[in-house]
């Protein structure tokens, strides 16, 4: 199935993504780790539900007691560390940047965070909700509005700036 409304997995020829009414939807793990380079344990995105390429894009990560952060925040009261809320959402804004052409196989790196705040727990059985829309780039910085919530509810909220690189291949 081909069409000028895909993008295409350039490996395989076909398409990776299907678009409706002009929001791409639904990344799989697979999918997105030929996007951006994180890899579990640090992979923190499991699915890409929307996607809006250099705008937006909406993803979701799956909470499971067998998170290895768990271990250690908190024994006998698991809660998933805010700055990985914050790193997930960060994964999420570099799928919507990376999938321009223009940025196809830089990286996306933290340039800062602003006005974070933390307004819940997420715990083991949520499903993180993570919303980022790209607010301003330019050349290669950006910035995003990042918010994270789970069962409708805002647990976490704020920018997020990245800049772009090249990998070092060295």
């Amino acid at each position: 199935m081909q069409s000028e409304d895909a993008i295409m997995d350039e490996r395989k020829s076909e398409p990776i993504l299907l678009k409706m009414r002009g929001v791409l939807v639904v990344l799989d793990v697979q999918q997105i780790q030929e996007i951006i380079p994180h890899r579990p344990p640090f992979l923190l995105v499991d699915r890409i539900l929307e996607l809006e390429v250099g705008k937006r894009a909406v993803g979701i990560k799956n909470v499971t007691i067998n998170e290895p952060f768990f271990v250690g925040h908190f024994p006998g009261y698991p809660v998933m560390p805010g700055v990985l809320i914050v790193e997930a959402l960060a994964q999420v804004g570099a799928v919507a940047i990376l999938q321009m052409e223009a940025n196809r196989n830089k990286l996306a790196m933290f340039a800062g965070i602003d006005g974070v705040r933390f307004r819940g727990q997420v715990v083991p059985g949520d499903t993180l909700q993570l919303e980022v829309d790209i607010t301003r780039m330019k050349a290669s910085i950006g910035k995003g509005h990042a918010r994270a919530t789970v069962d409708g509810k805002v647990v976490a909220e704020g920018e997020i700036m990245f800049a772009l690189t090249e990998p070092n291949k060295e």
